[in-house]
């Protein structure tokens, strides 16, 4: 078995830290893991996509089109520009979140109506609702943890085994506030 997971957004949305955990999870249940990362060239608002590919043997973390079962996506937008990696029973996760790019802020175009484009392709995706946690935690740093939780529920892993990880991959003084995160993320 072997599963393969695109983490997608733009900088300064977590998304690093996300599949990093990831991997910790996988590698902590046995599983080789790959992973690797594409930023943009902006260092806050540039597109980032990490690669995340887990199994018995992996040899590289690269996804091909079509080919992945999950996409994480932090923004409509940029899920919406990773579509075609998805694979036919693949899931998208969505978080129901815009960030204008310079062409709709500028007022060259409009924000495209992302939720109409995925349905009339009849793609397997779902909407969540992450600013919901991150105003009930007043903190838009954890929106990473919230789409975890809200993504742990399609592994057969203990809650122990994804609370370690997080406790493993974040500072110390930081792990309650995420810890609360997940647990909202799981409750969408």
């Amino acid at each position: 078995m072997t599963k393969s997971i695109l983490v997608v957004g733009v900088g300064g949305q977590g998304n690093l830290l996300l599949s990093r955990i990831l991997g910790d999870v996988f590698l902590s249940k046995g599983f080789d893991v790959k992973i690797s990362e594409v930023h943009g060239m902006a260092q806050r608002g540039g597109s980032v996509v990490t690669y995340v590919k887990f199994g018995e043997k992996i040899y590289s973390p690269l996804i091909e089109k079509n080919e992945a079962d999950f996409i994480l996506a932090f923004e409509k937008l940029e899920g919406l520009r990773w579509i075609d990696y998805l694979k036919d029973d693949g899931v998208l996760i969505l978080n129901d979140y815009e960030i204008p790019p310079m062409s709709v802020i500028s007022g060259i175009s409009k924000y495209p109506d992302v939720i109409s484009i995925l349905e009339k392709q009849n793609l397997n995706y779902k909407l969540v609702d992450l600013n919901s946690v991150v105003n009930k935690l007043n903190s838009s740093r954890v929106m990473n943890i919230a789409l975890l939780g809200y993504f742990s529920k399609y592994f057969d892993f203990s809650e122990q085994d994804w609370i370690d990880a997080i406790k493993r991959n974040i500072k110390e003084k930081f792990i309650d506030i995420n810890l609360k995160a997940f647990s909202f993320g799981k409750e969408l």
